[in-house]
């Protein structure tokens, strides 16, 4: 924690906006090039004082960091604290490195329980919990319009699996809702994580597969067409 603030105060000294990047382990991963102001000739000055750090400028977590900061802008509070998932696999991982540099954007604290904590379930907001604001949960849009297709071929009514934004008093937000799995999927493998995927093969995910061979942005079609028919279209 006290490398982490050290890296925090030399970027921000040499001018570097630090709301516009995720500081996680020994990594230091871009979210905007352009807002973060993190230049070529920043890098080397920071690697010459922070060698066993690296600077990371994927172009998909940057895509990914965009998408979710539409979700985020609206949910978040300025000084929540807010409960994760502990990152024990691909997306519980990418979600905690895109809500890291809201700890400096909104002032949030992210909380990870040792248990693992996912228990939203039954979740255990009382007591040491009492004032926690929000809980992130690892939604994908993959696992979204898989939701909205089970719906469809087994006659249900339909229902996002986003639409519940509170329980016990405690906000639940989304933030990868609007990202698709193959971007997340494109930035583990290049970044060479050692995680695993929740794996949920059946259905509605071969439909899904077979539709995207046909409609380019199928998944955002398919919200959009929820949203609309759901009376939550913005």
């Amino acid at each position: 924690m006290i490398m982490k603030q050290n890296v925090i105060k030399f970027l921000q000294k040499n001018g570097v906006e630090t709301r516009f990047v995720s500081i996680v382990d020994d990594k230091v991963y871009i979210n905007n090039l352009k807002l973060s102001r993190f230049s070529r000739k920043k890098e080397e000055l920071f690697r010459d004082n922070f060698p066993n750090f690296e600077v990371r400028r994927s172009k998909v977590f940057q895509r990914i960091c965009t998408r979710a900061s539409r979700v985020l802008k609206n949910a978040l509070t300025p000084h929540d604290r807010i409960l994760l998932i502990s990152p024990e696999n691909c997306v519980d991982l990418t979600l905690y490195a895109v809500l890291e540099p809201y700890t400096r954007k909104y002032g949030v604290e992210l909380i990870i329980p040792d248990n693992g904590g996912d228990e939203f379930n039954e979740p255990d907001l009382e007591g040491e919990n009492g004032d926690i604001d929000a809980v992130a949960l690892p939604l994908t849009l993959d696992e979204e319009v898989e939701n909205i297709l089970a719906a469809m071929l087994n006659g249900k009514k339909l229902n996002l699996l986003s639409s519940q934004s509170e329980k016990n008093g405690v906000k639940i937000i989304y933030p990868l809702s609007n990202i698709p799995l193959s971007w997340i999927e494109s930035w583990i493998d290049i970044e060479g994580f050692n995680c695993d995927f929740d794996d949920k093969p059946g259905l509605p995910r071969d439909v899904l597969e077979f539709l995207e061979g046909f409609i380019p942005d199928v998944r955002e079609k398919m919200m959009s067409s929820a949203g609309y028919l759901l009376g939550e279209d913005d």
